[in-house]
C-alpha cells in the first residue's frame, strides 16, 4: 500500500528550479547543511516496494504537520513523488521547523540506506535553501 501525499507543484518546481541539470545548484543559490540524521518512523510504514527507488542524494521534500497531535513541531519527509518516508526525528525538529515556519526552504538528501531485518534506517542530511 502507497502512502501517496500531495505535494504542491509550485513549491516542488521551486525546489527543484534551484538546480542545474546535473543536480548541483545554481548560481546565486546557497545549500546549507543543518544537520545530518535518520528519518524516523519508517518502521511503522511498508517501504519495500518505495525503497529500490530511494538512491544517494536523492532530493526529499519536507512538508511541515504544526496540528501533529503527537509533536508540534513534526516535519513529514517526502519523496517527490510525495511517498512518505517517515519524519525528522522529534528531538531535531524544533530549529528547522521554525525556519519552516518562517517560510526558508528545506530539503533533505539521502546519504545512507539500510535494511536491518523488517526495518530501513534511512540516513539523510538535512539542508536550507537560501536565494
Amino acid at each position: 500500500m502507497s502512502n501517496l501525499i500531495l505535494i504542491d507543484q509550485a513549491y516542488l518546481s521551486l525546489v527543484n528550479g534551484s538546480f542545474g541539470s546535473n543536480g548541483m545548484p545554481m548560481p546565486y543559490m546557497q545549500e546549507i547543511f543543518l544537520i545530518e540524521c535518520h528519518i524516523a518512523g519508517t518502521s511503522y510504514l511498508d517501504l519495500e516496494e518505495i525503497e529500490p527507488n530511494l538512491n544517494i542524494d536523492q532530493l526529499l521534500i519536507t512538508r511541515r504537520e504544526p496540528e501533529n497531535k503527537y509533536d508540534t513541531f513534526a516535519i513529514m519527509l517526502l519523496s517527490q513523488k510525495g511517498e512518505k518516508l517517515g519524519y525528522i526525528p522529534r528531538d531535531r525538529n524544533e530549529i528547522l521547523a521554525r525556519l519552516m515556519d518562517a517560510g526558508k526552504i528545506i530539503i533533505g538528501k539521502i546519504v545512507d540506506k539500510k535494511w536491518y531485518e523488517s526495518w530501513l534506517k534511512l540516513s539523510i542530511r538535512v539542508y536550507m535553501r537560501d536565494i
